[in-house]
C-alpha cells in the first residue's frame, strides 16, 4: 500500500514505515504531523485518483528529528581585481516516519 501525498511544492510517494525527509518547520521530535493533501492511494481496492486530492484521504507521521543536507558552495566570479565571492550553504530539514494511510 502506498499514496502520493504533496507537501512544500513537492510530490513524495510514501509507503507505512518509511523514512523521509520533507522541508524544515517548526515542529518538536516525537510529534505526529498529517498531510491533508493526498494525491492517489494505491492498496487493495486498487489505484484511488483524486482530482486533484482525496477528500478524506490523510497520511499521518512522526517526526524523528530536524537534520541538514550537505553543504553547498555558491561561488561568484567576475573578470576584474577582487570580484570574487563564495558564501556555503547547509539545508534545513524534519526527517519523519510514515505511520498510517487512512
Amino acid at each position: 500500500m502506498y499514496a502520493i501525498i504533496a507537501d512544500g511544492g513537492r510530490q513524495y510517494k510514501v509507503e507505512e514505515g518509511q523514512i523521509l525527509e520533507i522541508d524544515y518547520r517548526e515542529v518538536e521530535a516525537g510529534s505526529e504531523l498529517k498531510f491533508e493533501r493526498v494525491l492517489a492511494v494505491s492498496g487493495d481496492s486498487g489505484l484511488k485518483l483524486g482530482t486533484p486530492t482525496l477528500a478524506g484521504a490523510t497520511v499521518t507521521a512522526k517526526v524523528l528529528e530536524e537534520t541538514k543536507g550537505e553543504k553547498l558552495v555558491v561561488q561568484k566570479f567576475r573578470r576584474r581585481k577582487n570580484s570574487k565571492r563564495r558564501n556555503g550553504h547547509r539545508q534545513k530539514f524534519v526527517k519523519v516516519k510514515i505511520g498510517s494511510i487512512a
